[in-house]
């Protein structure tokens, strides 16, 4: 996605209006100030409202006294909004996919062979189109002995037939287990027989691993596979599947179509789906998430996106299997949006799988809409900034002018906000960067973790586009608080959603009380209509984080940390389980700290490790590559690859020494630095399991895989102590030691263990 910045092209853009935009820049910076003053927004986003439950400090979205549940009547169940939703817009366009033109293998350097894809431009599917599709294929999911005691499973990326599939067992009351392409094989293993899925739904690609585990799936008698192209006719299954009914999709459509079966609609309190989540702890666990679930959070959504209608165009390209993905999914479908199907890996002209010279996805589809995690949003804010430090020269002058002028105009004054000042910039500096997603960006969706300030500026203002950064769980089907697009404060994750209620419960422990001033802070509780049914098979688990009140109203206590400002946004300070209580007493919140250290140029990734038998914290910390082997360069380091890199002393010092700065600048104690660090060559993707789909870092899976270098790191700094111990003692008579050593205090070990 990064490399399609291209900085020639760049740079002719700016050379060419430069003299003319320095000039208008001036003018307009000095007259637009004068004529026009600035206003700050106080616009009331939530209000404090009485609920039951356990006591707290609760709100409501400003907009609605009473919490929306439908979109609109009759639209109760996820299989009644699709039905109503595809005769409303029959004849619009509603899928998209790319033409596969040509496929080719291109050898590197190395030897390695890379795939390449020359694509055309998207096919789509009407509304109408896919609604008939989805019933052929729900009746031929009966035809193969489904009914409603029966459970179906999709494992596959995401595409047009997942969602095709998702909706048509819908049609017949089905539920469906989502599983993540990238999940491990025990996880696998685990989702499909704890729910005894009889049926899975999968792409090509995954049959090689379902050949692998075949003997210990349990309930699986059959197996529907997408065709990808014409080579996917010969699927090439191991004879470890013989035992198997395996099917193509569109075989089990024609089979319906042929054999129609009447609609068997499910009820609102149904469940649709048992969605398991890559947690950061041990097996997944299913969430069972309700059609009400679905519907609410869809309708809440579509209160704050502004004016999306028929005629907005969302990318695609996300998990499917994500709450965060389905859920927007489910928000355009009830607008009656078109939806055009991407990669990572296909999404910009330069993306890895696109054949040089022909378009990525974004490119032809030119979207409105997008949704992105934080960890995308960060590398494109890096890329960006990359070339434009590498080009130099004017291009450099003329983006620090016009993003340091449209930054201040958005923290400030209105009409610099949105007015003359802000169409001369975007002319002059930042039209080619938003080539990058296709130059029609109006909204993004960002959820998954915490954006940092710098990113939401920086995509808001060089992608010209409002960020809607959401808050939400699996357990909430991702409705909780949605910042709205007038919004321009950054770090907040804006007001509940009208389907919801968001209240803080103290958490003395922790030292979070709803009486704190000026804010009340408190563990985030969401009560109402997008809170799901609880854990499958672990009533155990449900009961200790979801409760009813006296009202009926079903509360999930999700264990972060949030403060309410003034204007009724939530922002989101901390997580229960992050912190770690230190030798000496003082508390460290490990995601805090982590999220300041991600803002240094070098780290890609990083890990802060406590315990609370020690008085200080360790990092591992994956580098950006292209940072750090430009300033090993430039400072004389030589190295053979990013591995011997890692190891150079050099190296860490750097890193460390960028760390401590960055987090000096976020008013961390130094007790929340870390004392060493080590530098990791390989990346942290979903593949290798130490993130999640929606990249955040899975704690004890990176825990377990580096177990070794942290124990060394605890071992190095405890021998430095007892070396350091051992010298004192020297000094000192042992008799007046001995005599003494009571009254000194307990945190002079600290000081001595951190030097």
């Amino acid at each position: 996605m990064l490399d399609s910045f291209q900085s020639g092209d760049f740079l002719s853009v700016l050379k060419s209006y430069g003299v003319y935009g320095i000039v208008g820049a001036i003018v307009v910076g000095i007259l637009v100030p004068i004529l026009f003053k600035g206003s700050k927004r106080g616009k009331q986003r939530g209000v404090p409202v009485n609920v039951g439950g356990e006591a707290g400090y609760a709100v409501r979205n400003a907009r609605v006294t009473e919490l929306i549940d439908v979109p609109w009547k009759g639209a109760t169940t996820m299989a009644a909004l699709f039905e109503l939703s595809c005769k409303k817009h029959s004849r619009n366009r509603f899928l998209g996919t790319r033409k596969l033109i040509e496929k080719e293998f291109v050898t590197a350097s190395d030897g390695r062979k890379y795939e390449k894809l020359h694509l055309g431009d998207y096919e789509w599917q009407t509304y109408g189109e896919v609604f008939n599709r989805a019933s052929n294929f729900a009746s031929g999911l009966v035809k193969l002995g489904h009914d409603v005691d029966t459970r179906a499973a999709i494992f596959s990326e995401t595409r047009a037939e997942w969602l095709i599939a998702f909706q048509g067992c819908f049609r017949q009351n089905i539920t469906v287990v989502t599983v993540y392409a990238s999940l491990g094989e025990d996880a696998l293993i685990h989702s499909l027989n704890e729910t005894s899925a009889t049926t899975l739904i999968c792409d090509s690609k995954q049959l090689k691993k379902l050949a692998a585990i075949s003997t210990s799936l349990k309930t699986i008698q059959n197996v529907i596979c997408f065709e990808d192209d014409e080579s996917s006719k010969d699927t090439g299954l191991s004879e470890s599947l013989s035992n198997l009914t395996v099917a193509s999709f569109s075989e089990v459509e024609r089979l319906g179509k042929t054999s129609p079966v009447p609609a068997n609609l499910p009820s609102k309190n149904g469940i649709a789906v048992i969605m398991y989540t890559s947690g950061s702890t041990g097996l997944p666990k299913g969430v069972m998430v309700t059609h009400g679930n679905i519907v609410a959070t869809a309708a809440a959504v579509m209160t704050v996106i502004p004016g999306i209608d028929s005629k907005d165009v969302y990318l695609a390209y996300l998990p499917l299997a994500h709450v965060f993905e389905l859920a927007a999914e489910s928000v355009m479908l009830t607008a009656g949006c078109r939806i055009g199907y991407s990669s990572p890996l296909t999404f910009t002209d330069t993306s890895n799988k696109i054949k040089k010279g022909t378009k990525g996805d974004a490119s032809v589809l030119k979207p409105t809409l997008m949704a992105a995690v934080p960890a995308i949003l960060d590398r494109v804010r890096d890329g960006v900034l990359k070339k434009v430090e590498d080009t130099g020269g004017l291009v450099k002058t003329l983006f620090d002018v016009g993003y340091k002028r449209r930054l201040a105009a958005v923290e400030g004054s209105w009409f610099g906000a949105w007015g003359l000042e802000k169409m001369l910039w975007d002319f002059v500096v930042f039209k080619k960067i938003r080539a990058l997603l296709g130059g029609h960006i109006r909204f993004m969706l960002c959820g998954g973790a915490p954006l940092s300030g710098n990113s939401q500026h920086f995509i808001n203002i060089c992608m010209g586009a409002p960020i809607g950064q959401g808050y939400g769980l699996t357990e909430t089907f991702a409705g909780a608080a949605f910042s709205e697009a007038d919004d321009t404060m950054v770090g907040r994750v804006g007001p509940p959603l009208p389907c919801c209620y968001i209240k803080l419960v103290s958490w003395e422990e922790g030292g979070y009380l709803t009486s704190d001033k000026p804010m009340p802070r408190g563990e985030i509780v969401v009560g109402g209509h997008s809170v799901t049914a609880g854990y499958f098979n672990n009533q155990e688990k449900t009961n200790e984080v979801y409760k009813v009140d006296e009202m009926g109203m079903r509360w999930f206590y999700s264990g972060d940390i949030g403060r309410f400002h003034p204007d009724g946004c939530l922002e989101i300070i901390d997580r229960k389980k992050d912190i770690v209580k230190l030798q000496h007493g003082e508390y460290i919140s490990l995601g805090k700290v982590e999220s300041a250290l991600m803002s240094s140029n070098y780290v890609d990734n990083v890990m802060l490790h406590a315990d609370p038998f020690h008085s200080y914290c360790v990092a591992l910390v994956v580098p950006v590559h292209q940072a750090l082997e430009k300033w090993a360069k430039e400072a004389g380091i030589e190295f053979q690859d990013l591995s011997d890199l890692c190891e150079k002393a050099e190296a860490v010092n750097e890193v460390q020494q960028s760390l401590s700065k960055v987090g000096k600048a976020s008013k961390l104690d130094k007790f929340e630095l870390p004392s060493k660090i080590k530098l990791l060559a390989e990346p942290w993707t979903p593949e290798s399991g130490l993130v999640t789909a929606a990249l955040k870092i899975k704690r004890e899976q990176i825990k377990a895989k580096f177990k070794t270098e942290l124990t060394k790191f605890f071992g190095l700094i405890l021998s430095s102590w007892l070396v350091g111990w051992m010298i004192l003692v020297s000094m000192v008579d042992v008799s007046e030691l001995s005599a003494t050593s009571r009254s000194v205090p307990v945190r002079k070990r600290s000081s001595v263990a951190l030097t």
